[in-house]
């Protein structure tokens, strides 16, 4: 009777504890205090590895208290494959025995079974041979039973708060990023949302362009390998994720072979952002440790990435509402009220960088003639080709705009006034030799140029000039450029 009130008295103990490491710790006190043990270990089953691994113990070596069983090895990996106990009374004479400790002369292992399944296996070593009798035996099984048990609860419980923890993740990352609308910002704040809520070292959001994907967004304490914007092939990970449309995770990361984004990465997860059937890339998570990700870390974190999906695809959806608002209607390109949105910006990125910015004012010469002799459907078609020259030979960092009737405006970012001077000539050129169809003479343009700050530093400053060089150009015969003339600086009194 004593012995079972013992027993009772250290179920209760185990099946109080709060958590998963509480249940750990009593484990450990009872088997030194109840049953004077001084060398247990608890380890616990890894079933995608199918390994044990310590989680907890008291007397084994430093150099072993983080060691990794493959199910089956040893007498502690025996236990637990053949799911039943097993005692070797002098460890000299059983060649399972992986020493744990130079005082174990004899050892216990008692598998941790909840509902048929192993969970873990109880350890326990003595100094002493044949130290454990039959009643220490059924005890200790007896035991395990009450500790297998614990520890499942404390795992369903832990399991319960992560799963509630992760809800209210998922809940506060839709709240948050379906009120944001700008595709760069809502990227930013996505991966923000994720790495803070489910406590990640990197996030990344990888975007498809053709058959590269480009670093997008990313947010944690990594250095990444390329820079924001760069493009990348699609590698083996996330091409796997791409082509399949499933979760895919890299355990240990090679960087010789992966080409992994950031320079810590040692293992690394790869989420498909899918929208309504279309693959808008991935969602990268990244840990500095090999192994970090699980089978069941993938549930939440997929929901995540649909939320980021949708408001990914529902930002680009309102942008492209902005955008045709900004196009004109006959030329398909930019039109006047994005040119004066764009122009603030770049003054005020060549301000802050010093990069330079050039105005281009363009005119086709003598339009309305043009269109007096042959019909305005075919000077229609005249500013459609002459809108598409200009595209296609201006870079992608410069904008190129329907000012009014057959006037444009050119914005050449981070550019001098000889390079700008060299790039209109280029489309005066281009305009003189072009064959239009049903227009039997040449059609030609005028331009004048502006740049900052020589010209002026605000936009008034800047149109003003480059009209003022497109009127000389007009006044000297047409089908040229000409350069606004420098501003003066006032010079002080001396």
């Amino acid at each position: 009777m004593q012995k079972v009130a013992v027993l009772y008295d250290a179920s209760q103990a185990v099946l109080s504890a709060p958590d998963l490491e509480g249940v750990l710790r009593q484990i450990l006190i009872i088997a030194r205090d109840y049953f004077h043990l001084q060398n247990v270990a608890i380890l616990l089953l890894d079933e995608e590895k199918q390994e044990l691994h310590v989680r907890c113990q008291t007397g084994w070596a430093d150099s072993l208290a983080h060691m990794r069983l493959p199910l089956g090895s040893g007498i502690t990996g025996a236990a637990a494959k053949q799911k039943r106990p097993i005692y070797v009374p002098d460890i000299s004479k059983d060649s399972r025995y992986i020493p744990s400790s130079f005082k174990t002369s004899s050892e216990f292992a008692v598998p941790l079974i909840v509902q048929g399944a192993v969970v873990g296996v109880l350890d326990c070593q003595s100094d002493k041979l044949d130290y454990f009798d039959s009643d220490t035996i059924d005890l200790l099984t007896l035991f395990s039973t009450q500790a297998s048990i614990a520890i499942q609860n404390a795992r369903l419980n832990a399991l319960e708060r992560r799963r509630a923890r992760e809800l209210k993740a998922i809940n506060a990352i839709a709240q948050q990023s379906t009120a944001v609308l700008d595709v760069n910002e809502l990227l930013s704040k996505v991966c923000a949302l994720i790495q803070e809520h489910f406590q990640l070292p990197q996030i990344s959001v990888l975007l498809k362009d053709e058959d590269d994907l480009v670093l997008a967004a990313h947010h944690g304490m990594f250095t990444p390998r390329i820079p924001d914007g760069g493009r990348m092939p699609a590698g083996a990970l996330w091409g796997a994720a791409l082509a399949c449309g499933k979760t895919q995770i890299e355990h240990e990361v090679d960087p010789t072979k992966d080409n992994p984004v950031f320079h810590e990465a040692a293992s690394q997860m790869c989420i498909p952002l899918l929208s309504s059937g279309q693959s808008l890339g991935v969602l990268l998570v990244v840990s500095n440790k090999q192994g970090a990700f699980k089978h069941y870390d993938t549930q939440p974190l997929e929901s995540a990435a649909d939320i980021c999906a949708t408001s990914i695809q529902n930002a680009r959806y309102v942008e492209r509402v902005k955008q045709l608002a900004y196009l004109d209607g006959l030329t398909g390109i930019f039109n006047r009220r994005y040119f004066e949105m764009r122009i603030a910006e770049e003054i005020e990125r060549a301000r802050r960088f010093g990069a330079g910015m050039a105005v281009v004012m363009v005119d086709i010469d003598q339009f309305k003639n043009l269109n007096d002799e042959f019909g305005h459907l075919l000077g229609d078609e005249v500013l459609r080709q002459v809108s598409s020259i200009f595209h296609q030979q201006l870079r992608k960092i410069d904008v190129v705009c329907r000012y009014g009737g057959e006037e444009f405006a050119i914005l050449l970012s981070q550019t001098n006034a000889q390079h700008s001077q060299n790039v209109a000539e280029k489309l005066r050129r281009l305009v003189d030799t072009w064959q239009f169809p049903g227009v039997p003479r040449a059609v030609t343009i005028s331009a004048g140029i502006a740049t900052y700050p020589e010209h002026g530093t605000t936009r008034d400053e800047l149109v003003k000039a480059a009209d003022a060089g497109l009127y000389a150009a007009k006044q000297d015969g047409r089908n040229r450029i000409v350069m606004a003339p420098q501003v003066r600086k006032a010079t002080s009194p001396g």
